[in-house]
């Protein structure tokens, strides 16, 4: 029988450290060799100082920034821990509102967004990108067409031209990987902070 145990055992011991120490600590290694700036969150500085990533949306808000998608994510109420208040692209609550197409308050939600763009922009049909949230809630990212979009409304808050606003979205825009895979896409912290780079030139 203890012949048995011992084999036994000291697979456990050997499986315990192959894949929970040596393997772990390869892939480690080897991401922080190869992929740097992705291991480490995809941070985003200015001026020495991190101010998001591109990973993870922010909520900009200001008529002089483009906006990103709506984000569902909701924080425990200060004022009562039983319930939930909104709080948009929340990192510790990822995730969507479940609401479905027939919900009440998710179709209101949406129908006010889209009469609020439409009165931003009448010449433009409204993306469906900035009137629902992603799944995670978090989504960095929206469509070229969602952030041409916003070009009136942010050429009139920071007095720009347009054309050059519209250049702007285009030098951000990344395409689909590969040339196949996804979908074409702004990064909106990133193309906020060039924005930000025009107003003082």
């Amino acid at each position: 029988m203890l012949r048995e145990i011992r084999p036994a055992i000291v697979m456990i011991l050997a499986m315990t450290v192959l894949t929970g120490l040596v393997y772990p600590l390869a892939m480690t290694g080897i991401a922080q060799v190869l992929f740097r700036h992705q291991a480490n969150g995809s941070l985003i500085e200015k001026d020495g100082k991190v101010i998001g990533s591109a990973l993870i949306g922010q909520n900009f808000t200001g008529e002089g920034y483009f906006h990103g998608r709506p984000s569902a994510t909701t924080d425990t109420d200060p004022k009562d821990a039983t319930k939930t208040v909104p709080a948009p692209y929340n990192a510790a609550n990822t995730a969507a509102s479940n609401a479905g197409p027939t919900a009440k308050a998710l179709v209101e939600r949406v129908k006010e967004d889209v009469d609020k763009l439409k009165a931003e922009n009448p010449a433009m049909p409204v993306p469906i990108d900035l009137v629902t949230s992603s799944a995670s809630g978090l989504d960095p990212d929206i469509s070229p067409a969602a952030a041409l979009f916003q070009v009136p409304r942010v050429a009139k808050a920071r007095k720009l031209d347009e054309a050059e606003l519209r250049r702007l979205v285009q030098l951000h825009t990344e395409g689909r990987l590969l040339g196949l895979i996804g979908e074409p896409k702004v990064n909106v912290l990133q193309l906020n902070m060039a924005l930000d780079g025009l107003k003082t030139r």
